[in-house]
């Protein structure tokens, strides 16, 4: 029953919010995502979730971090560090304070649904963040960040107050879990971090998961996408239990890129691969452009991570970093396709210690669009 209200209510949020020719999804695609295809999907998801454990995976800790880190407690985490292990979560997983959100999401080539991923297998507890439902309804750009008073109300739907400790995962290690640890950061919460390599890494670790959610746990974040759907409409909603802070330094328009270009206040930073940033490949939404824009710099996501889909160590995300001509000491503005990868570069950045890094939500979509706005593409240079 609760999986069928879910359902619903995410088709009822399709029609409103991609019923027009400009929308990145057809209607064919987005319901065979949607509908329940349970069988199927159990003997065709699994191998979504193969993952090898890689000989260096805790290089990035000493011995003594690694024998004691389960027992750290909420308490003692430091907003200083973006990430947190396996190990400590599943020591800290029932602790009443601690909140987990399963916040996977998929480019649109993939052919991924992320919500029947999670009812098929996600870390005990953990609530689904639909990153395309708590998002911007003012917009045909995808997953935009929403109002203050949106967000407020999703986090609230899904019971999260401003004392608790909330730490977000997803499918492919560290891939759209950071765009959510920096939503909960830029609305003035600090107390989140992003699972070191995701529910793979979890489930290499012999951790269990639960195949199925609770009707609580699929009502709730049925009623964030909701809640969102109904401040946009003017609707009242409520109790509201999460309070926000907004830091609007960790937002940029494009107004605010364009500007960029003509001060060069910022370094900038495209996360997309090489290929998407020179424009020799396609981009995976129909009708945009290739190329990229004038005066940035290529640092594709992955370079922040190792094999195993977990963050680099300080040492090496720097050399990635200055390998590019990119100055940590200077300040940097980060972008993508459409703001998720970018929070990985973000993310790393944090680690080193550069925690004010804006993201451009936009991004390369948003700029490829107005084909006023100048691209460059390997050939022009």
């Amino acid at each position: 029953m609760a999986w069928t209200i879910l359902s619903r209510t995410l088709v009822t949020r399709w029609s409103l919010q991609y019923s027009s020719p400009s929308s990145f999804i057809s209607k064919s695609q987005y319901f065979a995502s949607v509908l329940p295809k349970r069988q199927f999907f159990v003997a065709a998801g699994l191998s979504n979730f193969a993952y090898k454990p890689h000989r260096s995976i805790f290089r990035n800790m000493s011995s003594a971090t690694l024998a004691s880190q389960a027992s750290f407690s909420v308490q003692s985490l430091s907003t200083k560090e973006p990430v947190v292990s396996v190990e400590w979560l599943h020591a800290n997983l029932r602790e009443p304070d601690v909140k987990v959100l399963d916040a996977s999401w998929y480019m649109p080539d993939e052919q991924r649904n992320p919500l029947q991923e999670y009812h098929v297998a996600h870390i005990p507890g953990a609530l689904f963040f639909d990153i395309d439902g708590i998002s911007d309804r003012t917009t045909d750009l995808p997953h935009m960040l929403p109002s203050e008073e949106a967000f407020a109300a999703a986090a609230s739907a899904l019971g999260i107050e401003n004392k608790d400790a909330i730490v977000v995962y997803d499918g492919k290690g560290i891939f759209c879990a950071p765009r959510v640890w920096w939503m909960f950061r830029i609305f003035g919460h600090d107390r989140i971090w992003v699972l070191d390599g995701g529910l793979p890494r979890w489930r290499a670790s012999g951790f269990d998961v639960e195949s199925s959610a609770s009707s609580d746990a699929i009502l709730k974040s049925s009623a964030a996408s909701e809640a969102v759907e109904q401040v946009y409409r003017g609707q009242r909603v409520g109790p509201v239990t999460f309070q926000t802070n907004f830091r609007p330094h960790l937002l940029w328009s494009l107004q605010q890129v364009q500007k960029n270009r003509e001060d060069k206040a910022y370094q900038h930073v495209d996360a997309r691969s090489k290929a998407r940033f020179d424009g020799v490949v396609p981009e995976p939404r129909k009708g945009i452009r290739g190329g990229h824009i004038p005066g940035s710099k290529c640092i594709p996501f992955p370079q922040m991570l190792d094999s195993s889909q977990t963050l680099l160590p300080s040492d090496e995300l720097q050399k990635k970093f200055e390998t590019e001509g990119v100055s940590l000491d200077e300040p940097i503005l980060v972008s993508c396709g459409t703001g998720v990868t970018a929070c990985i570069l973000t993310l790393g950045l944090h680690r080193l210690g550069k925690t004010d890094v804006p993201v451009y939500d936009g991004s390369w979509t948003e700029w490829a669009m107005n084909l006023d706005l100048p691209a460059v593409t390997c050939v022009q240079e």
